[in-house]
């Protein structure tokens, strides 16, 4: 294995809830910004990501969408970092840097009922395994994270060369197991439903998130949301 860069400080345990974000989603433009109760898209994924064991909060966004999100990142207790458009590893690479930080929680704007007990328990994963990645399986798509080691991502960033790399930020580490430990522990038993869906990447998805916030109120449980999806599986 290559030596990791020194850039955190070797021992650092500092951690960053991370969600990156932007408003220019070719199937959903400015879906950021859309109405989500009483809140937009971007404030209910902020507002669930309140509650993820971190030291700091951090949007990262590109330089439109640092002028635009900042009022909203404020409201929910979020720093703006701005960083290059494209590059997302990259733009990470810089918050683990400017933040200082041991240990990235990497989540995205897509996921309006992101579960912060889920990336708790990716997080008790990582310390438990001594793990560069933990991603969990088996829950719907969009109420999970991904849990990072900062060394690990910075050792991606100085190397990945590929736009799929740079875009999505871990499939550098998991795709070499014989360089980072990485690990998919299957979610709780009571969060399983993998054929299940709550990211917002379509007009469809952010339909059935107005849905779930209809019925279910502005900060639904993750319980209700499990429940509310396990209700249109089996037809009630």
């Amino acid at each position: 294995m290559t030596p990791r860069p020194a850039n955190p400080p070797s021992g650092s345990q500092k951690v960053g809830v991370v969600v990156q974000m932007r408003l220019d989603s070719s199937r959903l433009p400015r879906k950021a910004l859309l109405p989500l109760g009483d809140t937009s898209l971007a404030g209910a994924v902020l507002r669930r990501l309140r509650g993820v064991r971190a030291d700091v909060r951090v949007l990262a966004t590109d330089d439109a969408g640092a002028e635009a999100l900042a009022p909203v990142a404020q409201e929910n207790g979020f720093s703006v970092f701005a960083g290059p458009k494209e590059d997302v590893l990259g733009r990470y690479a810089m918050v683990v840097r400017a933040y200082g930080l041991g240990r990235v929680v990497r989540a995205t704007g897509d996921n309006p009922f992101v579960s912060a007990m889920l990336a708790d328990v990716a997080q008790d994963a990582a310390s438990a395994y001594g793990a560069d990645y933990v991603g969990l399986v088996g829950m719907p798509t969009g109420m999970g994270v991904e849990v990072v080691d900062a060394c690990a991502l910075l050792e991606a960033a100085a190397e990945a060369d590929s736009a799929y790399d740079r875009e999505h930020v871990c499939p550098f580490l998991y795709c070499r197991p014989e360089r980072f430990k990485s690990i998919r522990p299957e979610c709780p038993p009571s969060y399983r439903l993998p054929e299940a869906r709550v990211t917002v990447d379509t007009a469809e998805d952010y339909e059935r998130a107005v849905a779930i916030v209809r019925e279910l109120g502005n900060e639904p449980s993750d319980e209700a949301v499990i429940a509310w999806l396990l209700s249109r599986r089996e037809g009630r």
